[in-house]
């Protein structure tokens, strides 16, 4: 299977869709309007959820998205890379049951995290759609599910957040690294606004607007990570 007969199957995070230039793409509410222009790239900001992302129309190809994505080199044994991960790991591992089963979703071709993670005695499958694009992982339900530097590609979040919704069992965790927006007057001239793959911008407000509507418990253990639990089964 092609990584685009994949994307059409499963609707992964870089697919077409239609979009209302009123409507949220992360939260869904018809609450989105004109937030900025930056070098003619027009940016919408939700009223309701507070995300900010660029206008759908001005994204990327699939094919110059991926050819950048295939420069990345993360490679899971730099110790700084590690280190920078070890700000979600840390976290979550502190919360995980002994042998959790887990699930790294937005992987990337050097699944780092995947690795910190079976170190400490999980068992982690992983779910990328250019690298390890295999969807049948998608069919499974776990006890966590990790998207680290991942929900900023995410081209239609609310239809993401309900996957990995559906793919959490009663109890799981859901742990999230983005870089928040905070200083709307330093949008321009942002690092993380720059790089042309990252199309949404979510503050720790979105978030948490985000696990209200999943009636997710939602926790900001240190800056840029959300680890979000969902409730238990009645």
């Amino acid at each position: 299977m092609t990584v685009k007969e994949i994307k059409k199957d499963v609707t992964c995070y870089c697919c077409d869709n239609a979009h209302d230039a009123r409507q949220c793409i992360v939260c869904g509410s018809f609450s989105a309007g004109f937030f900025a222009s930056v070098g003619g790239d027009r940016y919408e900001r939700c009223g309701a959820c507070q995300a900010t992302f660029l206008n759908p129309e001005q994204r990327l190809s699939i094919d110059d998205e991926h050819a950048r994505y295939r420069l990345h080199r993360n490679d899971p044994g730099d110790k700084d890379y590690r280190r920078f991960l070890s700000k979600l790991a840390g976290p979550l591992l502190q919360r995980l049951p002994l042998r959790a089963k887990g699930l790294d979703y937005g992987c990337g071709q050097g699944p780092a995290l995947a690795g910190m993670l079976r170190e400490a005695g999980h068992h982690v499958r992983l779910f990328d759609p250019l690298f390890y694009p295999d969807p049948e992982p998608l069919e499974d339900c776990y006890d966590f599910i990790v998207c680290a530097e991942v929900i900023e590609h995410f081209h239609w979040p609310a239809t993401e957040f309900a996957r990995l919704n559906r793919m959490l069992r009663p109890g799981g965790w859901l742990a999230l690294m983005t870089c928040f927006q905070t200083d709307d007057n330093r949008f321009a001239a942002w690092h993380y606004r720059r790089d042309p793959t990252h199309v949404v911008f979510f503050r720790e407000a979105t978030l948490r607007y985000i696990a209200s509507r999943f009636r997710w418990r939602c926790e900001i253990p240190v800056k840029d990570v959300a680890l979000m639990q969902k409730p238990e089964a009645i």
